[in-house]
């Protein structure tokens, strides 16, 4: 079975999908140790701790791919792949989900800004034409061949264009062959009502909560009774990770040791996120007899 067709299994059961937002490969172990079912890569994330640097558009496709191929391949559960605007035009996209397919994710987010592109919740995007995008959306079914590979069809015209046309884009988007349809950056709760009521219950929808950021934060609960059926929480784990590193140096800084900081793992905690007992048993195959 292939990590798309594992999504798609998911996706049918009953109630609303909880995706963690991770940035490498220890935070999507983390994810899947703790029960998720399912993981999605953040390109603000990614953006951020390989580049130290905002989601401006800076990562090229080769090291988001090189990225993510490690992410996917590290855990057993199906990766939601942020590709961006798939780098380029129709054909670059299908070089693009191609890659991502032999990677094995589960799922993509293709949007329709310009590139470079912009975190959806910074100022200053850019969108394509929605007949364009329509164009790249076609493009990237039939680049996923039998994979099954899910794909999130995520429009960024909401801070330009309006909310309709943004919902306007949503069901092209659909149409053309998205079996997700995100619309980013609501900015009130009347907004997320107004998405979920412009659909049919047949068309799943996607929200992204950012702390923080331009829209409404709820819960899971609250945006299923909305109507929602995936809502991702992209950068909870990598503020969360930034804060703690944070207090731990300023401790170490102070003390002089890492001593008497709060919650820390120890060395044999870490091992095992890291699985190092699995190595050690491979490694002992490998030894040469005495």
């Amino acid at each position: 079975m292939t990590n798309g067709q594992k999504l798609r299994k998911v996706l049918s059961d009953p109630g609303i999908l909880v995706l963690p937002g991770v940035h490498d490969c220890v935070s999507v172990k983390i994810a899947e140790k703790i029960g998720f079912g399912v993981a999605f890569t953040s390109g603000f994330g990614i953006s951020a701790t390989m580049l130290g640097r905002p989601d401006f558009g800076f990562l090229t496709a080769t090291e988001m791919l090189w990225s993510v191929s490690r992410i996917v391949n590290s855990v057993d559960i199906p990766v939601v792949v942020d590709i961006d605007t798939g780098y380029g035009n129709p054909l670059n996209v299908i070089q693009t989900v191609e890659e991502v397919v032999r990677i094995g994710a589960g799922g993509i987010i293709l949007e329709d800004q310009e590139w470079p592109k912009k975190c959806g919740h910074f100022e200053g995007k850019r969108v394509i034409t929605p007949l364009e995008h329509v164009e790249k959306i076609r493009a990237a079914v039939q680049a996923r061949g039998d994979s099954e590979l899910v794909i999130i069809g995520r429009t960024d015209s909401r801070a330009s264009n309006g909310l309709q046309e943004a919902i306007n884009r949503g069901r092209a988007y659909f149409e053309a062959g998205a079996d997700i349809v995100f619309i980013e950056a609501p900015q009130s709760v009347e907004e997320l009502k107004q998405i979920a009521a412009a659909f049919d219950e047949g068309v799943p929808l996607f929200a992204n909560m950012v702390e923080g950021g331009k829209t409404p934060f709820l819960s899971a609960n609250e945006l299923e009774e909305l109507g929602y059926k995936i809502v991702v929480y992209p950068l909870a784990g990598l503020f969360s990770a930034t804060k703690a590193i944070e207090c731990c140096f300023a401790h170490l800084k102070e003390n002089g040791t890492s001593e008497g900081f709060g919650d820390i793992l120890k060395f044999k905690d870490f091992e095992e996120v890291i699985e190092t007992a699995k190595y050690r048993d491979l490694e002992s195959k490998f030894k040469a007899s005495s």
